[in-house]
C-alpha cells in the first residue's frame, strides 16, 4: 500500500511578505536601472494631456526632445538584467534555500537539458547558483541558509498560465464580482484588467498549489478589442492590492512608461473575434473586422501626428509647433503600431484568422499569439504569413465542440502544429479550465503526441518567451526569479502534484500533503502513438471517422490482467525464464478462453464447414478493462453546446413560470430518453476513451431535471439492439442557486426544499406525482444536485421528516457534492450516495466554495473523506467535452489518495457505483469490457483499441 508522506517545508516560513514591498511608489519612481534625467520626469509624471507649449524654456525643449526619443524605444529586456543581485520582488527576511540532490529540467537546450544530481542555491528572490550536488559548500556565505534535500525529486520553472481570468472573473463568482468584460462598445482599448482585479479569489492560492506561479490576466472576449492585460505572480503580498502583484510592470502608478537600460517594457493587449464579439454587438464578421480597422486607422494616424510633431521638434522648428499629440483611448494601439505591446488575439476559426493577418499585415505589426484557436492546426501556412515572427497558439489540450467555432478543435492539435513548427502555449481561460491543473492541460497533449519536451516547455519557455518574459521567468537559470515546482512525480506523469512551490524564493506552503509515487512515475510517462489519428484528423479536415469495426471472434494476445468484475486478474506466468503473456479468445461478445495459450480453432478441412475467422490483436503488455459509465454532462442530449438548435434543449422550470397545459400543466416530468441524441462527436470521443455506457438526465436550468434514462455510448441510433438499456432510470432535481450564469438565483432554497416536501407527500399530480409516489416507496432513485453543505443538511433533515412520517425508506443520491465532506458522516447515517462531480474541486460558484482541496493542501480528498465514512461514492464529470476523460479522473483519484482508494475501487467508482447510486436495475448492470494496447485504462501508458459487447455479440476495434 502506498504510504502518505507530509513534507514539512518551513514551519515558519511565511507566504506573506515580512517587511513592506520592494515594489513601492519610490522605488518604482527613483530604483529604474536607468537614472532619469530631472527633465524626463518632468515630462514623464505630467498627466497625459497637460499642456506643454512654452518652447520658450530650454526645459521643456530637452523634455519633449527626450520624449520624442522614447517614441523611437523598444520593449525588451536590459542586457544586464541576469547579472542583478537582487530580484525587484524581493522580500527582506526572506529566508535562502538550498535544493539539494535535485533533477532539474531547466528548459534550456530547447528543453533537453536535464541536470541530475544537482543543487539550486535561491537567494535575494532569485536563482544565486546551480551547481553539481556536494561540489560547492554555502557555509561560507555567513548566512542563515535552509537546506533541503530532495533526494531527486524533479525541479522546474514555475507554470505560465498565459490565459487567465483570475480575479477579474473571481471564484467564487458574484454579481458585484463578476468584472472580466465590459459592454461599453466593441472598441475599449483603454481599459485595463488591473482595475477589475479582485484580490479575494480563492484561485491565487489553489493554482499554486498547481505549480502556477505566474500568469497574464486578461480582459474578457466580448469586445473586437477589449483592453489591456497584466502579468501577476500569484503569491500572497502584505500590501494585499492588484498592483503588489504585478511583474515588470509597463508603467509607473502614474501612468508613465517604465524604462530600464534603455528599453521599454511589454504592454499586453486582448482581442477577440468571431462569436463572442458579434453575439455581444449584435453585428456580423463584417462589422467586427471593420471596427478593427477604423480604430487601427485612428491609432495610425496619432503615430503620424506624434511622429510628424518631433520630426519637427528635432529640427528646431518650434513655432506654432503645439501641444504634443496624444490619447489615452488610442495610445495604446499606437504601441501596438510602434512595436512595443503583445497582441493577444482570441480566435477560433480560419475565417477570422485570415481576417487577423491580414490586418497584421495591413497595419504592420506583430501578433503575439493566438488564444483557443481550435482551427490553428488545419492552417499553419497562414498562420506564417502574420506579420512579423508566427504567432504561438495558445490553446486546451482537448476541450473543444462547446460552441461552433470550436466544433472543429481536436486533441492532436498540440503535436499537428509543434511538427509544422508553430509555438504550442497551453493554457486554462479560468474559469473554462481550472488553473490550478494547467499541469493536467500539458499532460493531456503529450498523452495525443506532443513531445515531452514540448509539452513541458507548452506551461514554462514558451509562455515566458511569447509574454517577452523570458530572461526572468520560464527557466531555471542563474539570475532569474526563484520561482520553482518541486514535484512528487514526473510533471507530465498523471497525478504529478507539487511536494512545494517557490515564488520569489517564498515557500508557498509550511507542509505538502502528498502520496508517495512508484519508480516509474518519475520518467516521462510512455504514451502510445497517435500518429495514424493525427493523419486523419487532417485528410478529413478536422472530422475523421470515429466509428470502429465490428468483429464477431477475436483472439487477443499478450493481455497482461482482465477485469473479473471485482478486480484484476493477472494473466502473466512465469514459465521456465521467461515472462509469459495470456491470451483472451472472444466470440460473439462473450469471453470463450483465457489463458497462457488459448487454441486456435482448427483450419479448413474438406468436408467440414468453415472456421469462423479470428481477428488477432496484439494488447502489448495491455489489459481488458470495466467498461466505464459517463454521469453529469448532458452526454446523448448535446452536440455544440452553444447552439441549441443541435441540442435537446433545458426543460420547462415550473419554479418560474406556468408549464403549457400540452406539456402536463403541473403534472409535467420530462424524460430524457425522448431527448437522445445518437452519434454525437463527444459521445463517440468517450466511447473510445473507454466509457460504454451513459446515464443522463434532461438539460435544466432550474428545479426540476425529470427522468433520466440508460443507454449505450457507441450506439448509432435508438433501435440498434442495446442502444436503450433503461427508458427510465431516476428522478432528478437541483436544490441551489443554478441557471445560465453562476450567480443566477430563479426560486429561495426554502422555496425548493418546500416543494420537494410538497412532492414528496403525495400531493403531486400527473407524472410527477405518481414518480414522487415511487420515490416516497423506495422503488425509484431521487437525485438532488446539491453542493452546499447546508443545502445538504436540509436534504437530509427532509428525508429524515419524511421517512418518519410514512414509515419508509427513501433512496437519494447527492449528484455534485462539493461540500459533502463536511457532512460525510451524517450522508452516510442517512444511507445516502454522493456523485462527485466533477471528481477535482473547483469552487467556481458561492454554494462551492467549502471545498476540500486535496493534496497538497489537503491530507484528504473529497473522495476519500466520503468513501472514509463509508458513503457510497461515484465520479461525475461536470461538462461534455471531459466524459472521455473518466478513466484518468479514476486513476488520479487513487493516486492521489495514498493508497485508501485502490485501482479497483477508482473503476468501481466510475462504473457500476453509478450505476448503483442512479438506480440502474440489477438485471441491467452490464458488463462491457474494453481492451486498452501497453497498459491499462487507468494511467497514460494504455490506448482504448476495442470494447466487447456481450449485448451486441461483437467487438469492436478501433
Amino acid at each position: 500500500m502506498l504510504g502518505k508522506t507530509s513534507y514539512n517545508w518551513d514551519p515558519t516560513a511565511q507566504r506573506h511578505e515580512t517587511e513592506s514591498s520592494k515594489l513601492t511608489w519610490k522605488t518604482l519612481a527613483l530604483g529604474s536601472a536607468t537614472v532619469l534625467s530631472v527633465a524626463t520626469l518632468w515630462i514623464s509624471w505630467r498627466p497625459l494631456g497637460t499642456s506643454n507649449t512654452n518652447f520658450d524654456s530650454t526645459f521643456s525643449k530637452a523634455a519633449v526632445l527626450q520624449e520624442c526619443d522614447r517614441l523611437q524605444m523598444k520593449a525588451g529586456a536590459p542586457a544586464e538584467f541576469v547579472s542583478r543581485k537582487e530580484s525587484d520582488r524581493f522580500v527582506p527576511g526572506t529566508s535562502a534555500y538550498l535544493l539539494k540532490n535535485a533533477t532539474v529540467w531547466t528548459g534550456g537546450k530547447d528543453g533537453e537539458q536535464i541536470l541530475h544530481e544537482t543543487d539550486v542555491f535561491l537567494d535575494n528572490g532569485i536563482i544565486k547558483e546551480i551547481v553539481p550536488t556536494s561540489s560547492r559548500r554555502f557555509d561560507s556565505l555567513k548566512k542563515e541558509i535552509r537546506i533541503i534535500d530532495l533526494n531527486g525529486s524533479w525541479i522546474t520553472p514555475g507554470l505560465i498560465d498565459m490565459h487567465s481570468h483570475i480575479g477579474v472573473f473571481p471564484s467564487p463568482t458574484t454579481m458585484g464580482t463578476f468584472d472580466m468584460n465590459s459592454w461599453s462598445g466593441p472598441v475599449l482599448p483603454g481599459l485595463r484588467s488591473i482595475d477589475a482585479m479582485n484580490t479575494h479569489d480563492a484561485l491565487y492560492n489553489l493554482s499554486i498549489a498547481g505549480g502556477v506561479t505566474t500568469v497574464l490576466i486578461l480582459p474578457g472576449s466580448a469586445n473586437a478589442i477589449g483592453g489591456q492585460a497584466y502579468t501577476i505572480k500569484l503569491r500572497a503580498t502584505r500590501e494585499r492590492s492588484p498592483s503588489s502583484k504585478l511583474l515588470s510592470p509597463p508603467f509607473y502608478p502614474n501612468g508613465s512608461a517604465f524604462e530600464e537600460g534603455g528599453k521599454l517594457r511589454w504592454r499586453h493587449l486582448k482581442q477577440a473575434c468571431g462569436e463572442n464579439p458579434t453575439s455581444n454587438y449584435g453585428g456580423s464578421r463584417m462589422d467586427t473586422y471593420w471596427a478593427f480597422r477604423e480604430a487601427y486607422e485612428e491609432a495610425r494616424k496619432l503615430k503620424r501626428a506624434q511622429d510628424n510633431y518631433c520630426l519637427k521638434a528635432q529640427k528646431g522648428l518650434w513655432k506654432g509647433l503645439g501641444e504634443f499629440p496624444e490619447s489615452l483611448k488610442w495610445q495604446s494601439l499606437v504601441d501596438v503600431l510602434r512595436g512595443r505591446t503583445k497582441v493577444h488575439t482570441h480566435c477560433y476559426s480560419a475565417v477570422d484568422f485570415d481576417a487577423i493577418v491580414r490586418l497584421s499585415n495591413e497595419f504592420e505589426f506583430p501578433l503575439a499569439a493566438f488564444h483557443h484557436a481550435h482551427e490553428a492546426y488545419l492552417v499553419p501556412d497562414l498562420l506564417k504569413k502574420s506579420y512579423g515572427e508566427p504567432p504561438a497558439i495558445a490553446m486546451f489540450a482537448t476541450s473543444a465542440r462547446y460552441k461552433h467555432e470550436a466544433y472543429w478543435g481536436s486533441e492532436f492539435a498540440p503535436k499537428i502544429l509543434a511538427d509544422a513548427g508553430i509555438k504550442v502555449v497551453l493554457k486554462s481561460d479560468v474559469p473554462a479550465v481550472n488553473s490550478r491543473y494547467l499541469a493536467y492541460e500539458a499532460q493531456q497533449a503529450h498523452y495525443y503526441g506532443l513531445p515531452t519536451t514540448l509539452a513541458l516547455a507548452s506551461i514554462t519557455t514558451v509562455p515566458a518567451q511569447t509574454l517577452g518574459l523570458d530572461h526572468r521567468v520560464g527557466y531555471i537559470r542563474e539570475g532569474y526569479d526563484a520561482d520553482l515546482v518541486v514535484w512528487d512525480s514526473h510533471p507530465l506523469a498523471l497525478g504529478a502534484t507539487p511536494k512545494q512551490v517557490f515564488i520569489d524564493g517564498i515557500t508557498q506552503y509550511p507542509v505538502a500533503f502528498v502520496s508517495e509515487k512508484s519508480a516509474e512515475a518519475q520518467a516521462p510517462p510512455k504514451v502510445p502513438s497517435f500518429d495514424h489519428e493525427a493523419n486523419d484528423a487532417l485528410d478529413y479536415n478536422g472530422m475523421p471517422p470515429l466509428n470502429g469495426q465490428t468483429f464477431p471472434n477475436v483472439l487477443f494476445t499478450n493481455v497482461k490482467s482482465i477485469w473479473t468484475g471485482s478486480g484484476y486478474q493477472d494473466l502473466q506466468e512465469s514459465v521456465g525464464t521467461n515472462e509469459t503473456l495470456g491470451q483472451v479468445l472472444v466470440d460473439s461478445g462473450v469471453i470463450t478462453c483465457v489463458a497462457i495459450d488459448c487454441i486456435i480453432p482448427r483450419p479448413p478441412i474438406p468436408g467440414l464447414p468453415p472456421a469462423p475467422v479470428i481477428k488477432v490483436v496484439d494488447l502489448e503488455g495491455g489489459s481488458l478493462n470495466p467498461g466505464l459509465v459517463a454521469y453529469g454532462a448532458d452526454i446523448g442530449l448535446q452536440e455544440i453546446e452553444g447552439e441549441r438548435t443541435t441540442n435537446d434543449g433545458p426543460v420547462f422550470d415550473p419554479m418560474v413560470g406556468r408549464v403549457p397545459g400540452i406539456a402536463g400543466g403541473e403534472g409535467y416530468l420530462p424524460r430524457a430518453v425522448d431527448g437522445l441524441q445518437f452519434g454525437g462527436r463527444d459521445s463517440l470521443l468517450a466511447y473510445r476513451s473507454g466509457v460504454t455506457r451513459a446515464i443522463t438526465a434532461p438539460a435544466h436550468e432550474g428545479f426540476l431535471a425529470g427522468l433520466s434514462t440508460y443507454f449505450s455510448v457507441g450506439a448509432s441510433h435508438r433501435f440498434e439492439k442495446g442502444a436503450v438499456l433503461e427508458d427510465i432510470v431516476a428522478v432528478h432535481v437541483a436544490l441551489g442557486h443554478y441557471g445560465r450564469m453562476p450567480y443566477d438565483t430563479k426560486s429561495s432554497i426554502s422555496t425548493q426544499i418546500g416543494s420537494l416536501r410538497y412532492l414528496l407527500t403525495g400531493n403531486g399530480v400527473g407524472e410527477i406525482g405518481k414518480c414522487f409516489s415511487r420515490v416516497l416507496w423506495g422503488e425509484n432513485t431521487l437525485v438532488v444536485e446539491v453542493d452546499n453543505a447546508d443545502n445538504i443538511g436540509a436534504l437530509l433533515a427532509l428525508k429524515s421528516e419524511i421517512e418518519s412520517i410514512s414509515m419508509t425508506k427513501m433512496k437519494f443520491t447527492i449528484s455534485g457534492g462539493t461540500e459533502a465532506h463536511l457532512l460525510a458522516e451524517q450522508i452516510a447515517e442517512a444511507g445516502v450516495g454522493v456523485i462527485v462531480r466533477p471528481s477535482r474541486p473547483f469552487p467556481i460558484t458561492w454554494d462551492k466554495r467549502r471545498i476540500l482541496p486535496g493534496p497538497p493542501l489537503s491530507e484528504e480528498s473529497a473522495l476519500v473523506a466520503l468513501k472514509k465514512a463509508n458513503v457510497t461514492v461515484g465520479i461525475g464529470v461536470a461538462e461534455l467535452w471531459a466524459t472521455r476523460h473518466i478513466r484518468f479522473d479514476a486513476g488520479w483519484a487513487a493516486l492521489e489518495s495514498s493508497g485508501r482508494i485502490t485501482q479497483t475501487e477508482a473503476l468501481l467508482m466510475a462504473s457500476t457505483n453509478l450505476e448503483k447510486l442512479l438506480g440502474v436495475p440489477d438485471y441491467e448492470v452490464s458488463n462491457d469490457l474494453v481492451a486498452t494496447k501497453g497498459g491499462t485504462i487507468l494511467d497514460f501508458s494504455g490506448k482504448v483499441v476495442g470494447v466487447i459487447s456481450s449485448r451486441r455479440k461483437m467487438v469492436e476495434l478501433f
